[in-house]
């Protein structure tokens, strides 16, 4: 069975530094935040073009306190889309406001700025487009809006580390931008962490003091703030990691030329790289008609494969009655019914490509496009 990721794979191949990384916490007891979280965030707030990096424990917290600082609360709206993890839209009803979804542009899967202007109104405080699959979303015309509006934009940023928008990093497109560092994700720590990055330093003091109980000091709580501190030894994990991200990206975009030059003809819609993108894939999404069967035919090959994501958040039960949709979303019901995601990670074999590229050859061979 080839997987659709293989974390052992890449822990095996830097096992004796990660090793070290975690012993050196454990033997200093800084277990929480502490000198390697310190260091992660400078290091990756330089990573990302930014002044400031707030280190948490999940990229759902860093959303959380990226919309709180932003002013997001009951009675506001925040604009993003549906075609993200739920917790994208989760985020910001934590904070009381409303979620206002828009449709995604049909090549990218990301916002579509086109549709911006009609769902702002007077109650709007920020604009969150998400970077879907590793691709950035169009952020000069995002921005342009957001500017005219006097709008904040938060990048959720939790599948783009090291994606890029003509020459820049994400995390230094918007005014704060939120990354995950779930295992999974192209920067993945041992287990749940996030950050915060931006270049305004009165946004970074405010999340530093609601990310620990809202402290100014220690026991002097000036906010209603949250436990969502990173801890030690997944900053030792990150800091590790991000010397060896920008390897790892190149080697997912051969991977994904890879795949783009040989299933050109297969009957399915590769991944597009938008002008001006450095797209990091995240993961290598297709699109095809028949989906699911397509992917019970693909497992019975010894391929596995994932979908992102089967279910827009706006049919979720969870979520359906909570949100406010602004025009047609069919474009992200589109992307939900017919996207199929391939293996790929930085340690696939060529003949593992091969081999994924062959099985869906077979089986698109009797599946309309």
């Amino acid at each position: 069975m080839i997987p659709l990721i293989d974390l052992l794979a890449q822990y095996r191949s830097i096992k004796d530094d990660i090793d070290q990384a975690v012993l050196n916490v454990l033997a200093s007891a800084q277990y929480t935040l502490g000198d390697e979280v310190t260091a992660f965030e400078n290091e990756f707030a330089a990573y990302c073009g930014a002044q400031h990096a707030i280190a948490v424990n999940s990229g759902t917290s860093a959303l959380h306190l990226a919309l709180l600082a932003a002013g997001a609360g009951p009675g506001t709206e925040v604009i993003t889309v549906s075609m993200t993890f739920v917790a994208t839209v989760a985020a910001i009803l934590y904070t009381g406001a409303t979620p206002v979804l828009i449709d995604v542009d049909p090549r990218t899967g990301t916002l579509d700025p086109a549709l911006l202007e009609k769902a702002i109104t007077p109650r709007t405080r920020a604009i969150l487009p998400v970077h879907l699959h590793g691709q950035t979303a169009e952020m000069d015309a995002i921005r342009a809006i957001a500017r005219a509006h006097g709008l904040l934009v938060i990048e959720d940023a939790a599948q783009a580390q090291g994606a890029e928008y003509y020459g820049a990093r994400a995390g230094g497109l918007g005014d704060m931008a939120c990354f995950s560092f779930y295992p999974s994700k192209n920067l993945g720590a041992c287990g749940e962490a996030g950050a915060i990055v931006t270049s305004d330093s009165a946004l970074a003091d405010k999340i530093k003091m609601l990310r620990d109980w809202g402290q100014m000091g220690r026991y002097n709580h000036v906010l209603q703030g949250y436990n969502y501190r990173m801890e030690g030894i997944q900053g030792a994990v990150l800091r590790v990691k991000l010397r060896h991200l920008d390897a790892w990206n190149d080697a997912r975009r051969q991977h994904a030329a890879f795949y783009n030059a040989r299933l050109g003809t297969a009957g399915v819609r590769t991944p597009e790289e938008a002008p001006g993108r450095r797209h990091v894939y995240y993961v290598y999404a297709i699109r095809v008609a028949e989906r699911d069967d397509v992917r019970d035919r693909l497992l019975k090959a010894g391929i596995a494969t994932g979908v992102h994501y089967p279910v827009p958040v706006h049919r979720q039960p969870a979520y359906a009655e909570a949100v406010k949709v602004v025009g047609d979303l069919s474009v992200t019901e589109q992307f939900a019914a017919q996207t199929l995601s391939l293996p790929l990670y930085p340690e696939l074999a060529r003949e593992q490509l091969v081999r994924v590229c062959d099985a869906l050859f077979d089986v698109c061979v009797e599946q309309p496009a």
